[in-house]
This record gives structure tokens, sequence and C-alpha cells, in this order.
């Protein structure tokens, strides 16, 4: 390499909507050129630059940290020539996102220490010339006036630099890149300004290549590898940056937290035995030698801020935390692992998350920024890329389709594109093709297809991660880019990996609509019956009505154990466990192992874990895995039990068995993973360990990949199970009201009433002199609130209970008409809905109507007949329009006339038809996508009667006939047959017949089987990266 050219110009796919490699890629091109450094300059930002830290380490190369700063008219490209320069870069690139103001010339004039610039604006040099010369170079890149800028550059006697701008890796990229340019213009191709995108030069061309442009100016060349061998490389980003508690000293620090943990321990234990003292001891050490005592004294100062939270994650294996009262789950009790949080070989900082009621977390977001100002704390991001549906559909609109093709063709791609039969091994492009063929879907849907795969995964945008806060002993902007979120928040431009991969230290403040759930739940009783029950020292976890409701899976409404696949695994554990075990058998144990073992990975194992749970015999892998994994019978439930096989058969040690644990939960850990999986098989080989036992070991720890939790998370959800449910169990109508109101459960409005309906509560419509806002319960009755209605707005419903609190009932229509002056459409609203039925007299809704019109016209109503009421069938539609639902009775009740002459089986009746074909109704509560083993798409579905839930299993064969007919707002008549495991009942559906909606004279009747409109097999899948668009779509 003659020259000595070095990439100092570059952009990757984390330039946001411009640029189009991975890191991955940009790296392996630039090393395959033979480079030896390389400078990461995205749009900016450094939105991907300490993972580009990883990959250019791994690839060979010396990483260079740099952005090319863009604002109007100006430009600059910025290197980091000092860790002081990478400082100033920060500050520089938060200017230029937060300040509405931002003048860009001043702006690096003011933070160019420590920074080289690399630019081609003629007028941005000229004033920074006159600042200084030092580390200023004119910019020369194909595609760009090379000749006006040597011109300057000689003419200013300011050194040269060539670069070449790349934002693709080879030139055909570029079509790529004009496709991510239009989608961010939201415009269509033949429309797209040429200025908008870069020039069709500007790909990650070789030194030779850039040779051949600038053959008259080699010191643009050379000059590329001074500037390259001037900036620091040695990139570590390893300490820990966090603030000290109120000023205090590191031994201050440290005192306080002993004084206080031991406090709070009297208070959780009383007279304290040498096992909660020697914990303590042990934790104490270990905080003390990691210098960790200022984090729990903030994180236990945030906690004091709210009454009810759920400290959970790995904290809540400490005993500090709980005795600190960050979280609430006795560690020792349900010996849960300190290691799993803190040990002492771990290098990443501790992570502590906390829950709080949804509707109190903002209060307490803007304590901790009151507290600490916006220079030191800000919300950790989400970066948000393309999915490949949004890339399908954004590409679409590009290509100037029309919405309507659009979306039809889309819908069908998400139903059918998994059934068709393409060809092993397919490149992305083929399969493309041949989905397209067999969906009949013409051009240009196949080079939509095939560029959706291109674009999947690319940056777009940041947002809010839903909780993660750091915070900083002096200034954020000098660790990292900030940006202004939508909400106004500060914002880093880093995602939670590369935040705590840089040294910051992410608190989760999260919000949990299940804490305001049990908070609105426990008010109603005491408002209900005078009870009061303490959050803090409310233990329900012995209580044996709750146990019991657990034991028989009735737990809808309760916090992460109502999806039907948790309620389904209940049901399995406890029915048929046989009683010898039952009666001593933990409820609350084993309610954190179905926490944890309810994740999609894992369901293999499930039914393994039940059937040794009820005492079955079992041939083990291996006597060491019996043995570190006898808590959960030699199936690995949770995090740390990855950490345990880990040493235990692979030889790993404390710190390399954690590494393991965490980067399965990473996104980009496909490197590192096969590097442990190696470690992992020569370690189990060495002791001995068959390989097939060590392939099914090593397939239950990819069990764990993306998607797990340690125990101590699982127990400390488990303990808001557990309050849910004894709610739940002792006051269904206050708990009931509470879930609907908070809107935060994993069923429907609807659904929930239904449940409601079958736990024996009278469900009653919204009244005007009753309702509130939300929903309430009392006596076994709920109340609709004044927020189902879809149209109604919150402050004025809040306005007519104000006034009704303040001057008591309304008497009539015209009494609420004077007292609060209603827009008409907001009255017309409440009338239709019923709100006045119990105070109208003899006046039916029709006339209710005819008085309000005559109000609001201001005229005296003199003589105004009484019209019919509207029909029932009116009303329905009413309530469908208002609630989204009807209320008044189930949408079956619809339907009993043209299923009068079937036979049908009611739900509740199921187990005892076992092995027989039956025919239900059936109403869909809620359904799950999945994919079987050999990728064929098929669905669980549970649906309900007016008898009972239940759930519904369509396999691929019978999916791909069915799956168009399905939709939330559809009656059905469903048969199938009835199956058992663990005496659990599901239904395998062999034939689905949809029920049609009443026509205009009310009458029902019943569809023919409609044949599916594609029947063509579907064996295979292609593999990966195709297999990521078929799951995403």
């Amino acid at each position: 390499m003659s020259s000595g050219f070095v990439h100092l110009h570059t952009h990757s796919s984390y330039s946001p909507m411009w640029g189009i490699p991975t890191l991955e890629a940009l790296c392996q091109a630039a090393r395959t050129q033979g480079q030896d450094r390389l400078a990461l300059t995205d749009t900016n930002g450094l939105y991907g630059a300490i993972r580009f830290l990883e990959v250019a380490q791994h690839a060979g190369l010396k990483p260079i940290i740099g952005a090319e700063l863009v604002h109007e008219a100006h430009r600059a490209v910025l290197l980091a020539k000092t860790p002081a320069g990478y400082a100033n870069l920060c500050r520089l690139l938060s200017v230029r996102h937060e300040e509405s103001t931002f003048d860009c010339i001043a702006a690096v004039a003011r933070y160019r220490a420590g920074l080289i610039i690399l630019s081609d604006d003629l007028s941005a040099l000229r004033a920074w010339r006159k600042d200084s010369q030092e580390d200023l170079y004119v910019e020369l890149s194909p595609g760009s006036d090379i000749q006006e800028a040597l011109t300057f550059s000689r003419g200013n006697r300011l050194p040269p630099v060539a670069t070449t701008r790349a934002a693709f890796l080879h030139p055909a990229d570029f079509e790529t890149h004009r496709l991510l340019r239009a989608i961010a213009d939201n415009t269509t191709l033949s429309r797209l300004r040429p200025e908008r995108c870069c020039a069709p030069s500007h790909w990650l061309m070789s030194p030779a290549g850039i040779e051949r442009y600038l053959p008259h100016v080699s010191e643009a060349l050379t000059n590329s590898r001074r500037i390259a061998d001037d900036c620091f490389t040695d990139w570590t980003f390893k300490e820990t940056i966090f603030p000290s508690f109120r000023q205090l000293s590191t031994e201050a620090a440290f005192e306080s937290l002993r004084t206080k943990t031991y406090e709070g321990a009297q208070r959780r234990y009383g007279t304290l035995s040498e096992a909660v003292r020697h914990r303590i001891e042990v934790e104490l050490a270990v905080i003390r030698e990691k210098r960790y005592a200022d984090y729990f004294l903030v994180v236990d100062e945030i906690v004091r801020e709210a009454p009810r939270t759920c400290g959970r994650g790995s904290a809540a294996a400490s005993i500090v935390s709980y005795c600190l009262g960050i979280t609430h789950v006795d560690p020792i009790r349900h010996n849960l692992l300190f290691e799993r949080f803190l040990n002492p070989g771990r290098h990443d900082p501790p992570d502590i998350d906390i829950d709080f009621p949804w509707d109190e977390r903002p209060k307490i977001l803007e304590w901790v920024f009151a507290r600490y100002g916006a220079q030191q704390a800000a919300m950790v991001a989400n970066q948000n890329t393309l999915a490949a549906r949004a890339a399908m559909r954004e590409i679409a609109k590009v290509y100037g389709l029309p919405a309507a093709e659009i979306g039809k063709a889309l819908d069908l791609l998400h139903r059918r594109a998994d059934f068709v039969n393409v060809t092993e091994n397919s490149t992305l492009q083929t399969w493309a093709s041949e989905v397209c063929r067999a969906l009949q879907l013409r051009p240009p849907w196949p080079d939509i297809l095939f560029r959706a795969g291109q674009l999947q995964g690319h940056f777009r945008h940041l947002s809010l991660h839903p909780g993660g806060v750091v915070l900083v002993p002096d200034e954020i902007r000098r660790y990292v880019p900030v940006e202004t979120s939508a909400s106004g928040w500060p914002v880093i431009q880093w995602e939670k990996d590369q935040a705590e991969d840089a040294g910051l230290v992410k608190i989760d403040l999260l919000g949990n609509r299940s804490l305001a759930v049990i908070r609105d739940a426990l008010a109603a009783v005491h408002h209900n019956t005078g009870r009061l029950i303490d959050y803090e020292l409310w233990d329900p976890i012995s209580d044996p009505v709750t146990r019991e409701l657990i034991r028989r899976g009735e737990t809808m409404g309760c916090f992460y154990v109502e999806s039907p696949a948790t309620r389904l695994l209940l049901k399995k554990l406890w029915t048929t466990m046989p009683q010898a075990r039952r009666a001593h058998a933990d409820v609350f144990e084993y309610l954190v192992v179905v926490s944890s073992i309810i994740r999609p990975a894992a369901n293999v194992y499930a039914d393994d874990f039940v059937r040794r749970s009820h005492g079955h015999p079992y041939r083990s892998w291996h006597p060491l895995l019996d043995e570190v994994l006898a808590e959960t019978h030699g199936i690995m439930v949770y995090q740390e039990d990855v950490m345990k096989v880990a040493v235990a058969l692979g030889g790993f040690s404390l710190h390399d068995g954690d590494q393991l644990r965490k980067i399965l939960s990473k996104k980009h850990k496909e490197r590192q993973l096969r590097d442990y999986q190696r470690q992992f098989y020569e370690g189990a080989a060495a002791r001995d360990v068959h390989r097939s036992t060590i392939d099914k070991i090593w397939a239950m720890i990819m069990s764990f990949s993306g998607y797990s939790f340690c125990k101590p998370h699982s127990a400390s959800y488990a303990q808001v199970s557990f309050k849910s449910a004894y709610l739940r169990a002792h006051y269904p109508a206050e708990f009931l009201a509470a879930v609907i109101s908070n809107q935060g459960g994993y069923y429907s409005a609807f659904a929930y009433l239904s449940e409601g309906r079958r736990m024996g509560l009278t469900i009653l419509p919204p009244d005007i002199n009753v309702s509130d806002w939300p929903y309430r319960g009392s006596n076994r009755a709920v109340r609709v609130g004044l927020m189902q209605l879809k149209a109604l707005r919150k402050e004025f419903a809040q306005r007519i209970v104000v006034e009704r609190q303040d001057h008591g009932a309304y008497r009539s229509l015209q009494d609420f008409l004077v007292r609060v002056n209603p827009e008409i459409a907001q009255a017309t609203l409440l009338i239709k809905a019923g709100c006045f039925d119990s105070i109208a007299g003899e006046l039916t809704r029709p006339a209710l109507i005819w008085r309000l019109f005559a109000a609001q016209s201001g005229k005296p109503a003199g003589y105004l007949p009484i019209p019919p009421d509207y029909s029932p069938q009116q009303k329905l539609s009413h309530e469908l329009e208002l609630f989204g639902f009807p209320l008044s009775e189930h949408p079956l009740e619809l339907f009993k006339d043209v299923v009068a002459s079937l036979s049908y089986l009611p739900a509740r009746d199921l187990a005892k038809h076992v092995g027989k074909h039956v025919t239900l109704l059936g109403w869909i509560v809620t359904e799950k996508i999945v994919s079987t083993k050999q990728g064929e798409p098929m669905e669980f579905v549970t649906f309900e009667d007016q008898t009972s839930l239940y759930d519904a299993t369509f396999f691929p064969d019978i999916y791909r006939r069915y799956c168009h007919l399905l939709a939330s707002d559809q009656a059905y008549l469903v048969t199938g047959v009835v199956e058992e495991h663990f005496a659990t009942v599901t239904v395998t559906v062999t034939q689905l017949r949809p029920l049609s909606a009443p026509d205009a004279e009310g009458t029902i009747s019943l569809e023919e089987d409609a044949e599916e409109p594609y029947t063509e097999r579907h064996d295979t899948l292609s593999p990966d990266p195709l297999r990521h668009l078929h799951l995403d779509l």
C-alpha cells in the first residue's frame, strides 16, 4: 500500500437512513483491503461507537472514533484525536441535537480542542482557519468538487486529505441507499431529489481506486495515514461512572449503607440470626471492595419517594437490597444467589430494576431529574430499526403503490408467506421470487421483498427506553451525545448494552400497571369494607385460598401468570400432582419456577419439569447436572442455572459462567457465543461427558438466548402475582375493576367482563349518578366506568363527577344540562350509552335526545312526544359503537336462534368428552401464532362461550386452511378433538365455521365452510437471514 491511505470518513447502518453496511461488514471490507485502522463517522452521532470498538478490534483494526456533523448547509468530519477530544465531540453532537439555535460554525470553533476537522465546506473552513490551522484539513472525495476544494487548500495553505465518504461497500448498493433516502423523505423514487442522496461514487473504494481519482495530490492520501496515526485508538471505557451520594466520601458512604442495612434488617427480621448477619457482612464486603455503596444509597433514596414498588432483576438476590426496602423478597428464605447480582470477578456495574405504579412513574422521573439535573442525568435510548413488515410497507410506498394494494399484499404475506414451499438454501432474492410467484404477487413485489430483507435492521431513530436512567458525577454530555426525546426528556444515543459497556450505570425506573391495580384494589377494599391492608407488611404467600386459586390456574387478571400458556401450565402442574407431594409442595416456589420456565424457548422442557415434579422416573443426563439443579429436578430454569452448569460441567470460572449468562441476553452475541461454546465443549469433554449429552445440555443453555429470567427476578414477580391472586380470591369485584381501569392486562376489557360474569359478578352499565371515570367494584358487582365510552373526553367526564360530588346527584336530564352545560355530541354519547336510564322516568332514549336538542337550541321545548325506544338490535349496535363490545349480553347470545337446532357442547363440560369429536361455540379471547421445529406456522387460540374459556390448537395443516377466517370480532362453531394432558383439556381443531352477523332484518346464518385461498404445502423454510424475515412478517 504505497500511499498508506486510511479510510477516515465512513458510514455504517448506524447513520440513520443513510449508511448501508453493518459494522461487521464495514470492518471486514476494510480489513480485506489491507487496512489496519478505520474511522467510523456516522451522521450526527456516535450511535454505534461502543459496538464499533469491539467489532473493529476483533477484525484486527485500530478504531478511530468520529462523526460527520451535518446541519443545514454546513458539514464537517470530526475525529477524536484525544480522549479530551472525544468528550468535546460528545458535547458538540449534544448541542447539535438539543439547541434550536445551533450554529454549526460557532459550535465547532468552541469545541474543536482535541478534534481533527476534515471538510470541504469552504465558508466554515475560512472561519475555523482564523482561529487556528492546527488539525484542520480540506476534504477531497470522489463525487464532490475536488478541484474547487484543492484550489482552496493550496490558496489557504490548509493540507488536503482524501476520503471516500463511504455510505455503502459496493457501487451496486447505491440503489439501496436511494431507497433509504426516499423512505426518510417520505417520497417516491421518481421524485427523490439527487441532492438528498450521496454521490454514486461514495462507496468503500480501495486505496488503488482513490489513487486513480487523485493522481496529482498524493499528499492527500498520505495525510490520511498521518491523521490516523495521530488519532487515539486505545479505547477501553472500562471505568464505572457514577455520582457519589450527597458528596459523601467513599468510606462515609459505606458506613451510611451499613447503618441503613442493619436498621432495615431489624425491621425485616426482628432478631437477627447468625445466617442473616453473615449474609449481610458477605454482601457488604463485596460492595465495599467494588465501591458500590453510593449506588445502593442513590437507589434507596429514589425508592423512598414511592410507597409501592417492586424491586426486581438480580438485585432481588441481595439481602442489602431487601433490608433497604429496594426489593421485597427474602433472599435467605427463597435461596437466592447473591453472586448472580454481584461477585468479586464481575467487572460490569450492578443493575437494579425498580417497578413503580405506571401512573406514578412520571413523578419519580421528575424527582430524579430535579435532584440531579439534566446535566448529570439522562434516559437510556431504544434504537429503533426497520423491521421486515415496516420495510416492505415503506419500500412499497417508495415504489408508488397505492395504500390499498400495500395493505392487502402485506396481510396476504403475513398470513401465507410461511406456507410457501421454497427451494432449500435459497438466497434472499430467490426466496422473494418464489414467495411472490406462489402468492400471485406481481412485480415489483419480488423486488420489494428482496429490498426489505436488505434493509431489515437498519437504524431509523431513537426512542426512550421504558425506564433506564443513567447518572454521572459531573456532565453526562462528556461521556455520550445526548438528544431530546419527543416527551422532552434528555436521552443518550446508546441503548442499554452500549451504555453498560461504556461504564455508565443504568437504573431502571419502570412503570408497572399491576402495581397500580393492587394499589387501586386495596383502596377500594378500604373504602368498601374499612379494612386497611398495609402493603409493606402484607404477605399473602401463606393464604390457603390464594394458594388454591393459583393451583386451579384461575389467574386471569393476575400479574404475569394470566396468559393461556401460564394458566395451562399451572393446571398441568397441580391437577394431577400426587397428594403426598402436593401436601409438601410450596406453591410460591413453584410459581417462581413457572414464571421462568414459561418463556417460549423453554416450552420443550416445561412438560419434563411437570413430570419430574410429580415424581415420575426419568433418565438423568449427568449426575453433576442433578446435583447443581436439584432444586428444579435437573431442568435449567433460571439464568443462574447457566452459571452453575457452566462451572460444574464446563469447568468455567464463576466470572466466565456469569459472562456466558450475560452474552445469551445480548443482541450481537454470535462471535462471543461461539468462543464460549468451544470452551464448554472442551471443558465438558475433559470431565468425560459424552458428546451427545454435551449437545443436549448446550441446547438447554441456548434456550436462555434472548429472553429469560434469573430466580430473584421471578421471585419478585411471583410475589406481585400472589398479591394479585389474593385480591382476586377475596375481593373479586374490586380487583377486576382495578384491572380493567388500569388497562394493563393481557386481555381486553370485554374478556375481563366475561370472566367476571363466570366468577358470579354482576356487570352494571354506566350510570350518570354512580359511575366514575374508572370502573368501580363493590359487593360482587362491577360498575362500568365512563372511560369505556370511546369518544367521551376524560376532562368532561371528570367535570361530571366533580359536579355530582359537590352538589349532589343529577335529578333529570334537564338538571344535568343546566349544571354541566355539555357539548351536544358528548351528551348524546351518554344518552345512547344508557347513562340517564335511571333518571329518565317514562322518557325513552330517543325522547331524551329530542329534549337535548331542544335545550341546546335555546328555544322553549313546548310539548314534545315520547317516541318509541330503540329496538334491542339498535341498542346492541350502540353498545358496539360506544363500548367496543356488547355490554348487555354476551355476543354469542345473538346467535342462539341459528344454533338452536345444532348439537354443540358447553365449554365447561369438555373434560367429560376426552378423545371425542365435539362442536363448541367460540368467541376469540386471545391468539398466538408460533412456528413448529420445521418452521411451519400454527396458532394457539383461546376461545370462550358463556360457560368457560377453552384453549384450541390449530396445527399447520388446519391453520393453513382456516387462518384467513380468524378475527377478534367473529363468532364461530369450533369442531375438534378433546385432548387431555396432565388432566388439562384442550381442543385440537379440525373444522372452523364462522357465524355470520345479523342482517338488516335481524336474521343470522351459519356460513358454509370456507375454502382457503391458497393451499400449497409448506415443508421447509429457507435458512438465515431469510428465516428472520419470515418470523418478523
